[in-house]
């Protein structure tokens, strides 16, 4: 094993089998290091056998990583969450399984970590000595904690400490509510360590203890076999898994130590330096050059204002015969929005949650699109009252709804689209369906990626996980 990375789990003194697994190993093509905690839940085999269902998908999912890493973590826990879910349905005695579970993916070459979370698993970052704790529990008692109601010892002794709300196989979907898996990245500076651990750790060790054995000078298996030996010293009632990542790239300080070298810019501010002094040692040439050659500058700077001069009145000249015809051409190709998705549009624009519901009663049968609805927000649930239909018109060719580029996470519910050469255009992996019918769509979703101009791309287009059905599934409203 590599010596920036390293994982290790312990039954503990109490049980009787393991339900904990872990991953610590670098991604397919070596750039990035994969590090999880997977903490199984459900009784005896139940728990072990959920938390292999997430560990194979997992390394399944992230053996290629490139581009947008957060969407492609969550959409790897939506595969595992389906997975375990579909094995409950096929065997009743796992009725009750699930996992909780903190992946990371650190890129040390960019100096960034990027996570998922699910559970009352934990991820904390080490920085000058400091411990951190990034993730949130899900849990009550949790929230307690992290809101700072309730004391770490409190807490810790706290009798519902161990019951979540959260974790992969409690529900079929987990696209109906955009916050239940949490996400984030973060810098990840050298000489920084992540610590990922089950709760058999943190019921049992506190966070000063974990900071000491950490801060130590010694190798990351020795800092965690110590940790595991912190919670078994303490009774060790659960299995308890630990896994750490080391940015060990050296820490650069003369920055610090010299602020006033030039020696410490970045090379574009060097070059934005340098280009004054270039000019002037230059000046005194082209002054030089300015004042023997006066007349023929005079001169030249007749004739330039006889050509303008011209060149302003022909242009004016022709502008008469131009102007008023171009503007009527502009203004008779415009299409003439309806009411209805002038109000529409509107609605979208000025919502101020995450959540909009679409009543029939509102709006009348079908919504006929003359223009594209755009969704510019970050996240949106559009639900309705009655099924509502969008209708093309006869003149419009493009797309009944677009969403931007910032858009992350949009949920269409009960709502169909009828002739539209592409019903909805995307980006990136933003858009969830559910109940939605394309009547007539030559393309009902169009997805497509940003990429930079004229470079190499290299990556990967997330698998659909769209279903069809010949009648609704059952959703809340």
């Amino acid at each position: 094993m590599a010596s920036n990375f390293f994982g290790i789990t312990d039954t503990g003194k109490q049980r009787q089998n393991n339900e904990d697994v872990f991953i610590a190993e670098k991604s397919g093509d070596g750039n990035f290091i994969i590090a999880c905690v997977i903490d199984g839940v459900g009784g005896y085999a139940g728990g072990e056998i959920a938390a292999e269902i997430a560990r194979a998908t997992i390394l399944e999912q992230l053996q290629y990583i490139a581009g947008d890493i957060v969407p492609l973590l969550v959409n790897t826990f939506k595969i595992a969450n389906q997975r375990i879910y579909d094995e409950k349905a096929q065997n009743k005695e796992l009725s009750s399984m699930a996992c909780v579970l903190t992946l990371v993916v650190a890129d040390l070459l960019n100096n960034k970590f990027y996570y998922a979370h699910v559970g009352d698993t934990r991820l904390y970052l080490l920085r000058d000595y400091s411990l951190i704790k990034i993730s949130k529990d899900h849990s009550f008692v949790g929230f307690l904690e992290d809101s700072g109601r309730l004391s770490e010892e409190a807490a810790m002794d706290h009798p519902k400490r161990n019951e979540i709300n959260k974790a992969l196989g409690f529900t079929r979907e987990i696209d109906h509510d955009p916050e239940f898996v949490e996400t984030g990245s973060s810098p990840f500076l050298p000489g920084d360590i992540l610590l990922i651990c089950s709760d058999g750790l943190t019921d049992l060790v506190d966070k000063s203890k974990i900071t000491n054995i950490l801060t130590t000078g010694e190798d990351l298996p020795a800092k965690g076999k110590k940790l595991i030996e912190a919670a078994n010293n303490k009774g060790g009632k659960d299995n308890v898994t630990v896994v750490l990542v080391h940015n060990d790239k050296e820490r650069k300080q003369h920055a610090t130590t010299k602020p006033t070298s030039t020696a410490t810019k970045p090379v574009e501010q060097q070059e934005v330096v340098a280009k004054p002094v270039a000019q002037k040692e230059q000046t005194p040439a082209t002054v030089v050059k300015t004042k023997g050659n006066g007349g023929t500058v005079a001169i030249l700077s007749i004739l330039c204002f006889i050509f303008l001069g011209g060149f302003i009145w022909q242009f004016k000249k022709n502008s008469e015969f131009t102007v008023i015809p171009k503007k009527t051409d502009t203004l008779a190709a415009q299409p003439i929005k309806n009411a209805q998705e002038l109000k529409l549009q509107d609605t979208i624009n000025k919502l101020k949650g995450n959540t909009l519901v679409l009543s029939a009663a509102d709006f009348k049968q079908p919504i006929v699109l003359t223009d594209t609805l755009h969704i510019n927000k970050d996240s949106i649930y559009i639900k309705t009252k009655g099924e509502i239909i969008f209708k093309k018109d006869s003149t419009y060719k493009g797309p009944a709804i677009v969403l931007a580029a910032k858009c992350k996470y949009v949920v269409l519910d009960s709502v169909a689209f009828d002739g539209f050469r592409v019903g909805i255009a995307t980006r990136n992996d933003a858009l969830v369906l559910k109940n939605v019918r394309f009547n007539n769509c030559a393309i009902p979703v169009l997805t497509g990626y940003l990429l930079p101009n004229m470079k190499y791309i290299s990556g990967r287009s997330l698998g659909s996980l769209f279903k069809a059905d010949t009648i609704p599934s059952k959703t809340t409203h």
